[in-house]
């Protein structure tokens, strides 16, 4: 049942993700599935008027401690994540959504995240319009 579910996970990156997407593995797609895309959908284009799509959206693929900072923090009616996935779950799952679709953003290193964790990221992330 997992080789099927990986299987399925694989195929899911392929349809939807990109070159850097595909590179990342099922890993962050998998973390993508468990933890953000009842809120985000599987296709990255959200729930207007409820949840903001990731699928081109300019602050996901911004500076990268700022969108570590906010996954891990939390804002709005996002939980915080702090305490359910670890640095490196963060930077896979974030690397993901920011080359999946229609993203073209470098991947978050496990570093990058660890000093967000710590603080060392903006306090207050930038809040861009439609968010």
């Amino acid at each position: 049942m997992t080789g099927i579910r990986t299987l399925a996970l694989a195929a899911l990156v392929l349809s939807f993700g990109g070159a850097a997407a595909r590179a990342q593995g099922p890993k962050g797609a998998q973390i993508f599935a468990e933890n953000c895309s009842a809120c985000h959908q599987p296709t990255g284009k959200g729930i207007p008027g409820a949840f903001p799509a990731l699928d081109g959206d300019a602050f996901v693929q911004g500076p990268a401690d700022v969108v570590a900072g906010t996954v891990l923090k939390g804002r709005g009616g996002m939980p915080s994540f702090s305490s359910d996935l670890t640095d490196e779950q963060v930077a896979a799952v974030l690397s993901y959504v920011r080359s999946a679709w229609s993203n073209h953003a470098a991947p978050v290193s496990t570093a990058t995240v660890a000093a967000a964790r710590k603080g060392s990221a903006a306090e207050t992330p930038t809040v861009l319009p439609g968010h």
